[in-house]
């Protein structure tokens, strides 16, 4: 017998203060998983909730509103606050709570959500919408049950699976900054070492040279022309990196910078501080996403949240990328400033030093460095592929269940 969903479940409204509990924010709820992304024991307390924010009781199952994030549901544990951008779900005396969750996560209900959601810039759903929602058969709480004992089991063996591959994703992360640090250290090109007077290298080859970097690549960095005049802001034509283009290097699997965002004009440039950096400049953010960097692809300009160097005869800039990329840790964690958003300040910047062996061997050690992060590359791939599958598996295998189309033997008897 069909049935809407409003019928067995009820929306819960905001509730009064219950003193100092657990918040669960949008943030914190993982898409298509059931799991939160961090430990449910490290969230916020809040004294006093936010004026919307909803009081929740074990059970009752959470569901982002807005559209982009409508795959992320969880069950809570216990009594919880929940941010006003998840809908707090509780289902009725013939509803398992459990059952009621897988439903929530099946691709039927998600695509109804999605449908039904309303809203130009943040589109979103609400209960008025969601719980027209019909279920096809309701089965039994019996049924329910053990349709949830089912999909406990093999949810959980799917997690560990992909739990499995992103321990081995987080090895590869090491295993790249490994290799890149053990070429600048001459590991890959020479037989013999010695202690390094570089602060963030432990050893390197005993005819190696090392120089304080502004003074074999030319120090630079960016500005924002005024916003307050938008003449400045016409005719934008000139690449030019910002902050947005961070996420992209965060990865450190590609070397270049062949795209902007964003453009400024000749005459904001004329009329500011910017510079129009010729291509194989390195740039380092040294603000909000400090430590990251990558070359430019061509002629290009930078906000100011980016340091610059435009490398002279003796350093190759592919060479320096890998400097810049292998000393992160220690640029972050001996040089930035900050709590919150780290910094690193152009006077730390200025008194870099590198290791410097002859152009050739920086050459030589480009590539034999590269040849080894494109086979992390694959292994990456192949993981991430495999990651993307068993999420598939375990969306699909949840829809099956709790839809009837697969044959549970605890069901049926």
């Amino acid at each position: 017998m069909s049935i809407k969903l409003r019928r067995v479940a009820k929306l819960v409204a905001n509730q009064e203060d219950a003193g100092s509990l657990p918040y669960v924010a949008l943030e914190n709820v993982e898409s298509w998983t059931g799991h939160l992304t961090s430990a449910f024991e490290d969230l916020l307390l809040r004294e006093s909730p936010d004026a919307g924010v909803c009081l929740v009781e074990h059970g009752d199952v959470l569901f982002g509103k807005l559209r982009p994030y409508l795959a992320k549901i969880w069950r809570a544990p216990e009594r919880v606050y929940a941010s006003s951008e998840l809908m707090a779900i509780r289902g009725g005396q013939d509803v398992d709570s459990r059952w009621l969750e897988y439903l929530a996560m099946s691709k039927p209900v998600v695509e109804w959500a999605i449908a039904t959601s309303e809203g130009v810039k943040m589109p979103r759903t609400n209960w008025e919408k969601l719980g027209e929602f019909i279920i096809d058969d309701l089965p039994s709480l019996k049924a329910q049950g053990a349709i949830a004992d089912f999909l406990e089991g093999e949810t959980e063996r799917i997690d560990a699976l992909l739990a499995s591959r992103q321990r081995l994703l987080e090895l590869l992360a090491l295993r790249r900054t490994a290799v890149m640090l053990a070429g600048v250290s001459g590991a890959y090109t020479s037989t013999s070492s010695v202690s390094s007077p570089v602060p963030w290298l432990e050893a390197q080859p005993p005819d190696w040279r090392t120089a304080k970097l502004s003074l074999v690549a030319s120090l630079g960095s960016g500005h924002t022309p005024s916003r307050s005049h938008p003449e400045w802001w016409t005719d934008c034509t000139v690449p030019w990196i910002t902050t947005g283009e961070v996420a992209e290097m965060r990865t450190d699997r590609e070397e270049y910078v062949r795209e902007t965002r964003e453009r400024i004009s000749d005459l904001g440039i004329a009329n500011s501080s910017a510079t129009i950096h010729p291509a194989g400049t390195v740039v380092l953010c040294r603000t909000a996403s400090a430590g990251y960097s990558a070359i430019m692809a061509s002629d290009m300009a930078t906000s100011q949240d980016f340091a610059t160097w435009t490398c002279g005869p003796l350093l190759r800039p592919r060479f320096l990328l890998l400097c810049l990329r292998a000393m992160r840790q220690d640029l972050l964690g001996r040089l930035a400033m900050g709590s919150t958003h780290k910094t690193i300040y152009m006077p730390d910047i200025e008194s870099l030093r590198i290791p410097l062996p002859d152009v050739q061997e920086q050459d030589r050690i480009v590539v034999e460095v590269w040849a080894r992060l494109h086979k992390i590359n694959r292994l990456e791939d192949t993981l991430k592929a495999q990651s993307e599958l068993l999420v598939e598996r375990r969306r699909a295998l949840i829809t099956a269940a709790v839809t009837g189309q697969l044959d549970i033997p605890e069901v049926a008897a």
